[in-house]
Parts: C-alpha cells; sequence; structure tokens
C-alpha cells in the first residue's frame, strides 16, 4: 500500500501532529534540532535529506536521468517544478523505491495511480491542515481491487474439533466486508464479518472468524500469512463483494477449539476448500454481498471467493509446481 510522509518545511508542532493524526508514517525535517521534538509528539520515523533519502529537483531530462541512477534500495523523492507527469512515468518504469512531492490531494491521486502502479509514496508539502487531512484519507482509501469469482458449492463435512482463528481487528467492517481465506493460497473464500445480530449473540462488526489455523489469509502487498501466525498490530486486507480492498490492523487473534466443517466450492473448474467453525455466526458472502451461514450452506450454493494460478513460498508468490490437496 502506499506511504504518506510530510515534509516539514519549518517546525510546526500544529502542522506536523496534524499530519501524524492524518496517518504519516514519515515526518521529512529541515531543521534536524527538532527531531526529538518531533519524536515527543508520538512514535513516528524522521527522515534526513541525504541520510535516509535522497531528493533531486527535476527541472530536465538531466535531474530525470540522475534520480534514476540512484542503487535501487535508495529511496528518492523527487519533485517536479510545474507538477508534469511524464517525468514520474519515465521514473516509476525504472525504480521501486520512488516518492513524489505533491501539494494537494488531487496531485496525490494522479501520482498513486500513474502507469496503474503509481509511486511508491508522496511526500506533502503544504502549511494547510485541510489539505493535510485530505491526502492523508486519499492514502487511507487507496485501493486494492480484486476479481472476485462466483464460488458454487460442492461439499460440506463436518470435521469434529479443531483450532480456528478469530480475527478482531481495530476497525470497523460494513456489511459485504470480510477476509480471503482458503486451504490453498490459490483459492480462498470470502469470509463475512460479524455484521449480523441474532437472539443469541450481538454482532462483532470488527470481528472475522477466519477459520483453521493451518489456513492462508490474504495480506497487504499480495502477500498471505498462516492464520495462526497472526498477532495484535499486524496488517491484514479486507475486501468488501466487488473486490475492493482495504488494509485493517489486527489487535487480538483469538485461537479457541471448536466444532469444524470443510467447504469445498469449484469456480472456472478450480477447486477451493476452507475449514471453518460449524456455528450459525460464522458466514460466506453471496455474490450481492449478502451473508450466509455456513449452518445454512447446501451444495448448489453460489458465493465469492477468489483464485490465482501461482504458488506460494513464505507467503509470497512464486511460479512454480505446488501442489495443494
Amino acid at each position: 500500500m502506499k506511504e504518506f510522509w510530510y515534509w516539514a518545511e519549518e517546525y510546526d508542532k500544529k502542522l506536523i501532529t496534524s499530519a501524524i493524526e492524518a496517518g504519516a508514517k514519515v515526518i521529512i525535517l529541515n531543521d534536524p534540532d527538532k527531531e526529538e521534538e518531533v519524536k515527543r509528539l508520538g512514535r513516528i520515523e524522521v527522515f534526513k535529506e541525504g541520510r535516509d533519502f535522497e531528493y533531486v529537483l527535476i527541472k530536465g531530462k538531466e535531474d530525470e536521468e540522475r534520480a534514476g541512477k540512484y542503487p535501487p534500495n535508495v529511496k528518492v523523492v523527487v519533485e517536479t517544478t510545474d507538477w508534469t507527469i511524464i517525468p514520474l512515468e519515465n521514473l516509476i518504469a525504472q525504480r521501486e523505491e520512488l516518492y513524489a512531492v505533491v501539494r494537494n490531494e488531487e496531485e496525490a491521486k494522479t501520482a498513486i495511480k500513474i502507469l496503474e502502479k503509481g509511486v511508491k509514496g508522496v511526500v506533502l508539502k503544504s502549511k494547510d491542515v485541510n489539505v493535510i487531512k485530505k491526502v492523508g484519507k486519499v492514502l487511507e482509501e487507496e485501493e486494492e481491487t480484486l476479481p472476485l469469482v462466483v464460488v458454487k458449492i460442492t461439499r460440506i463435512l463436518p470435521l469434529g474439533l479443531g483450532d480456528r482463528v478469530c480475527v478482531d481487528t481495530t476497525s470497523l467492517l460494513s456489511r459485504g466486508e470480510g477476509m480471503l481465506v482458503g486451504n490453498s493460497s490459490g483459492g480462498m473464500f470470502l469470509v463475512h464479518a460479524e455484521t449480523e445480530e441474532n437472539p443469541y449473540v450481538a454482532s462483532r462488526p470488527f470481528r472475522v472468524n477466519a477459520g483453521a489455523v493451518h489456513m492462508y489469509i490474504r495480506l497487504p502487498n499480495n502477500k498471505t500469512k498462516y492464520l495462526c501466525e497472526l498477532k495484535a498490530g499486524d496488517e491484514v486486507m479486507v475486501y468488501d463483494y466487488k473486490g475492493r480492498g482495504r488494509v485493517v490492523y489486527v489487535g487480538r487473534a483469538k485461537v479457541e477449539r471448536r466444532p469444524m466443517l470443510l467447504v469445498e466450492g469449484k469456480a472456472d473448474n478450480k477447486k477451493i476448500s476452507a475449514v471453518l467453525q460449524n456455528a450459525e455466526t460464522i458466514r460466506l458472502t453471496r455474490p450481492d454481498g449478502t451473508p450466509i451461514s455456513v449452518a445454512e450452506l447446501k451444495e448448489g450454493d453460489e458465493v465469492l471467493g477468489y483464485i490465482e494460478s501461482e504458488g506460494r513460498h513464505f507467503g509470497i508468490k512464486v511460479e512454480e509446481t505446488i501442489i495443494e490437496k
């Protein structure tokens, strides 16, 4: 996901605090003597030009070429004098560690979408608190969209007791949202958040009862992790029924022994399976975004899922022969 940096051209406690509250991960200081004061405002990284990144003001082709010649691991912040897109397009094609100076939310929106890939992050220069908040919102709402598929249920099998993971997040989830989990990273179900109330249990809209400890869950940057590995502070992806994703943070991952259920389905002739808790409050997601309880699920029902061709090695997509049954 895209990073948000704030460049404090002069020390201003109000502006820097606003940037931290808007989600900035890095504060750039022109005055190094103020570094400790900034760190007292919040747990934040403070960067200095020449130490933590290289800065290039692009006035012409020579400057663009200089920005492209830094080693791949060096963070490069570029600023264009007239905010032309062409230099950024050329540099995005050359390097990953590229950050663009922006002055407002419209420039931020453009920078993170150039060539569909966008820069790795935006560096805001502004003394307007409202602009700081708007740019923070742009970065917060920057989405990953996946092509979810319709999965037809083919098998439902009670398994007896097993260990399952409830993923409690620091965010409130809405109807139609959930997490992608599965026995294989190549095929996952969209398990719905606990947004629904029933006569016996109140809703827990911050929670996804995600399933058995061995299963994969989708993370930011196209990575996965075993459910049993999740812990407080981890980032996980939440998707709605249209495939639009956002990052949320784990507040608690709760493992408990419960009766389990194997659910299998097919999409595009590819098998998808998951082991979920056998309880009424655990729900998959129908194509229209409404939840359906695993207690009501039957063969032939259609729910949402996601498929991909490559396998995974330590949670990273790889192109090799991997067979999972």
